[in-house]
């Protein structure tokens, strides 16, 4: 759902208590790498894409339906809700649901952003990717959806909302996990808004929907072995699998949930489900909760814990955008980010539990870094942090590692740091992207091979747009696009990524991960209302990697071979080999 927080624009970095990032910084450490040696990067080094959520016809009846839409000459191709119409090739239940007290019409799933995907540990060839599932950008009106593949992200057979909350207006911000069977849950945000006449939003309504909660931290277990759209578990104990709900100790949002499983078998506590997300009434007063149950290996689990706070703060700081990882010992650390009323620096702070999420110890500061927002176009950022911890002990540790944006010279750029003595002390940063300095590198998110190679994914804007009248511009679709960014330079997006040895060590330079440019202005929905221009292509992007690749499951645009002729955000899912 994300709170206002990082619609801000952020200022010049005040006083940073010894932690800050300077405002410049060494070239990458694999050198810079030219504009056309990236470009052709995706050829040479074998990466392979497809588009998972155009392979399937997805639709589902929202518990409130939004009309409004925006013309194709504002970059809304075919802007507005489609009827299903009997289109649906996913063989999902479209509605009537259990949940909803009323009955509107079934309509197309039409853009998907804000992802996550992992690789299953017992089936490297086996992957499942959420996102949201939006079926009108404009109003921005979705549920959670997910997408599995079971031949290495070749084809994406199974594809359909995640069922069980369709009674909430929303259900966002999806992030999933793997139990040690195989079994997948999947962690949503369901909530309840209305629309005004002028498109705007009621958060937490109580016209909506009066008989649930205005808001939710929902579970979805899809068992091991599912073999349709629907087959998913939401139930628990008689009622919809909620880990909690507001009203919650007085305050009325949640925000930003993450979930992670203990899947080594020498823990503890394996087989533990952690789930974390923020409580307040605003963006100054979240604090972080979490909550456990133990994982069974039929796609069932134990009751949750009482959620519990895990790290206190003063009055005026807010936390949100935890991160929670386990390491192979059953440790579970935790990476979150607070901001406090001004528009300075964001702190990522670190803390962990050795205790299977009971205590927690006190929190340290990771860095403090800034954003000076994105340049030209009107989508939003997030927090911009990752956090990962390696699979193998580099000396007597795990290694924990973060990337992280900062602003450097006007532009957003990407940067790392490690740890390899239980975060005590945290090596110098490194910049990641390596393109010539003058555009922004943006959402970083990483993952470490069970080799102990590191890859950090992340969002790279130094191809130029296309060039008016040729093939390229037509695949991206810039005609529709108010501003013609035709050969316009910190635009368009591709996806990136970047190796390095468990020390950092880079191997080689960024490789481009998508084939075309895509426009991120197209089709974009208005995560504010309708009637303001802030626009969104999801605060995260997944990566995973397993079994010999890494693979990345980010947004694109682009109508490369007749699939998204309606330039929607889909879900660009990429495999490159891991060094």
């Amino acid at each position: 759902m994300l709170m206002s927080v990082r619609g801000r624009i952020a200022a010049v970095v005040a006083a940073c208590g010894g932690v800050c990032v300077p405002v410049a910084h060494a070239a990458p450490p694999q050198g810079s790498q030219s504009d056309a040696a990236f470009a052709a990067s995706y050829t040479q080094r074998g990466v392979t894409s497809v588009t998972a959520t155009t392979q399937r016809v997805s639709c589902y009846a929202p518990e409130v339906s939004y009309q409004g839409s925006l013309l194709p000459g504002q970059g809304y191709p075919d802007g507005g809700s489609i009827p299903c119409a009997g289109a649906a090739t996913t063989g999902e239940n479209i509605g009537p649901y259990a949940t909803q007290d009323v009955t509107n019409p079934a309509l197309r799933a039409k853009d998907f952003s804000e992802s996550d995907l992992h690789v299953d540990p017992a089936d490297a060839r086996h992957l499942i990717g959420v996102s949201k599932w939006i079926v009108n950008a404009e109003g921005y009106n979705h549920l959670a959806g997910f997408f599995e593949s079971f031949d290495g992200g070749a084809t994406w057979p199974q594809v359909g909302h995640v069922p069980g909350y369709e009674g909430w207006t929303d259900n966002s911000d999806p992030a999933g996990a793997f139990d040690p069977w195989g079994n997948f849950y999947v962690v949503v945000l369901p909530y309840m808004f209305s629309y005004a006449p002028d498109g705007q939003h009621g958060f937490v309504s109580s016209s909506i929907n009066p008989t649930l909660p205005r808001s939710g931290i929902g579970i979805a277990v899809r068992p091991r072995g599912a073999a349709t759209a629907d087959a998913w578990n939401v139930v628990h104990g008689g009622r919809v699998d909620l880990v909690a709900s507001t009203p919650f100790n007085g305050a009325s949002v949640f925000d930003k949930q993450w979930i992670a499983i203990d899947t080594n078998p020498r823990s503890a506590h394996f087989g533990r489900v952690y789930v974390s997300w923020a409580i307040g009434n605003s963006d100054l007063s979240l604090r972080i909760y979490t909550s456990y149950a133990q994982a069974r290996r039929n796609g069932t689990h134990a009751n949750w814990s009482r959620p519990r706070l895990v790290l206190g703060h003063a009055a005026g700081i807010g936390d949100n955008g935890s991160l929670p990882r386990v390491a192979p010992d059953g440790r579970v650390w935790l990476a979150t980010s607070s901001f406090g009323p001004s528009n300075g620096p964001f702190t990522m702070w670190l803390t962990s539990s050795k205790s299977g999420g009971r205590t927690w110890a006190r929190r340290r500061v990771i860095v403090r870094h800034q954003v000076n927002g994105y340049a030209n176009t009107t989508f939003r950022a997030a927090f911009g942090e990752a956090f990962i911890v390696g699979p193998r002990k580099v000396g007597r540790f795990y290694p924990l590692y973060v990337a992280y944006e900062n602003a450097v010279a006007g532009n957003t750029a990407i940067f790392m740091r490690a740890s390899y003595d239980g975060g005590r002390h945290w090596g110098r940063a490194i910049q990641v992207n390596d393109g010539d300095g003058q555009t922004d590198a943006l959402q970083p998110n990483l993952a470490v091979a069970p080799n102990g190679t590191v890859a950090v994914a992340f969002y790279d804007r130094r191809l130029a747009c296309p060039v008016r009248d040729t093939l390229e511009a037509t695949v991206a679709g810039l005609v529709f696009d108010p501003q013609a960014p035709y050969g316009r330079a910190n635009y368009c997006i591709d996806t990136a990524i970047q190796f390095y040895r468990p020390r950092l060590r880079p191997v080689g330079h960024n490789i481009r991960l998508s084939g075309h440019s895509w426009d991120p202005q197209l089709s974009s929905p208005r995560f504010a209302c309708i009637c303001n221009s802030a626009s969104f292509i999801g605060d995260y992007f997944g990566i995973d990697s397993r079994g010999g690749f890494t693979y990345t499951a980010s947004v694109e645009t682009f109508n490369a071979g007749g699939e998204n002729p309606g330039f929607h955000q889909q879900q660009l899912v990429s495999k490159v080999r891991t060094p």
